[in-house]
């Protein structure tokens, strides 16, 4: 290869959502002392491009979440002098390979001791390619939950830190960004996963029936009391408590609570007997417990022992490169569910998406997706006009009030 022609492949970002392709591309870039950034869609293809100087785009004729012809018009409209390589089959990759000087085409073989971390940078060298680090194990998505954005590998971290041990875990964050999915994954992921997952919500139960709930009670314990119940606590022995939304808890049972919480012991009403329980306690608030407290709304003590691991869920508008990515495995369950063909996110949608606030989260964007497939009808291409509920929408200020 001439140095003219390798000039041209100075620096290039690669996207593709399929492994083997961009493995077959990318060593021959690497290898002809290219500076490669690797996406696996469209969106974060051009985020690269907004954040760095590039040659050469190298698309894959198919992309999870935009469609190629449109995200290719786009890219020359905003980036004229970049050259875009797309490949449409087997013989264009070929083609593109033997311009790059290749001599072996023959597949590689997946190598399971590499992660490929988006946006990762690969060095060619004479020797061969430094690969940037890998998302580690540790900060690999827990069961349910997806994001590859710094703060959402942040709470993998930190919930796969605590997952082996019996240490009560805070989940904190604003509705809808998933912390009963949080919960439920530390618990299956933990020791404890074979025992009971038992859920209270703190705000849907009256607070006259919250402490039976939560304790169980005799027979004749009180009126309406015709039979003995257990509690949830007894219920969750062995496994794990989920108390959602433990910020509206009574401040009077708020106490009883802290009575098992140092103790592990339960007594149901109208009872002598005490029943020693073991389980583990997550709980989860989108309340400021700290400005409950200051207001006498909620015991210091009690939350002292609720917050011996805080994990805090970052809001959807702090994670932005999840946005899309979240929306195509909505519209792909939902695609599933409906035993019809694909559909696939316009990109004019996807900005819509983007530039949206999404004061509901996770949720919002679930509900979104699951209303603009229903408004697509047949239609295998989601488009604006099926997000009329958000278009327009200005994207919130994240430093103003909440």
């Amino acid at each position: 290869m001439s140095q003219t022609e390798c000039a041209a492949y100075t620096s290039v970002v690669l996207a593709s959502a399929n492994h083997e392709l961009r493995k077959r591309v990318l060593q021959q870039l690497v290898g002809k002392g290219c500076v490669v950034e690797q996406a696996l869609g469209g969106a974060e293809a051009l985020s690269l491009l907004e954040e760095g100087a590039f040659e050469t785009l190298v698309l894959d004729h198919w992309l999870p979440d935009l469609d190629v012809q449109e995200l290719t018009v786009l890219v020359k409209e905003r980036y004229p002098q970049l050259r875009v390589v797309v490949l449409g089959s087997e013989g264009e990759e070929q083609s593109l390979l033997a311009r790059l000087g290749a001599r072996d085409h023959s597949p590689l073989e997946p190598d399971d001791s590499l992660g490929w971390h988006i946006s990762g940078k690969l060095r060619g060298s004479p020797g061969g390619a430094e690969e940037a680090a890998p998302v580690t194990k540790w900060e690999e998505p827990l069961p349910g939950m997806l994001g590859t954005s710094r703060p959402m590998r942040r709470v993998f971290r930190l919930a796969r830190l605590v997952i082996p041990r019996n240490t009560t875990v805070l989940v904190r964050g604003e509705t809808g960004t998933g912390k009963e999915v949080m919960a439920r994954a530390i618990h299956n992921l933990s020791p404890r996963a074979q025992h009971p997952f038992v859920i209270v919500n703190c705000a849907a139960i009256p607070e006259t029936l919250l402490e039976s709930e939560l304790f169980g009670h005799t027979r004749g314990a009180f009126t309406g009391a015709f039979q003995s119940r257990l509690g949830r606590i007894h219920l969750a022995h062995g496994g794990t408590l989920f108390l959602d939304e433990v910020g509206e808890l009574p401040f009077n049972t708020q106490g009883k609570l802290l009575r098992f919480l140092q103790g592990g012991e339960v007594q149901r009403l109208g009872s002598p007997d005490i029943f020693q329980i073991d389980v583990r306690v997550i709980a989860a608030t989108n309340a400021d417990l700290t400005r409950a407290m200051a207001q006498r709304r909620f015991h210091d003590a009690l939350y002292y022992r609720l917050s011996v691991f805080p994990i805090e869920l970052p809001p959807l508008r702090e994670r932005r490169e999840d946005i899309l990515p979240l929306a195509n495995h909505f519209l792909d369950s939902l695609c599933r569910e409906a035993a019809g063909g694909g559909k696939s996110i316009s990109l004019e949608a996807a900005r819509i998406l983007e530039n949206y606030a999404w004061p509901g989260n996770v949720r919002e964007l679930e509900h979104v997706m699951e209303r603009a497939f229903i408004l697509s009808e047949n239609d295998s291409v989601l488009r604006g006009e099926h997000f009329d509920l958000i278009r327009g929408t200005p994207r919130r200020n994240p430093l103003g009030p909440m």
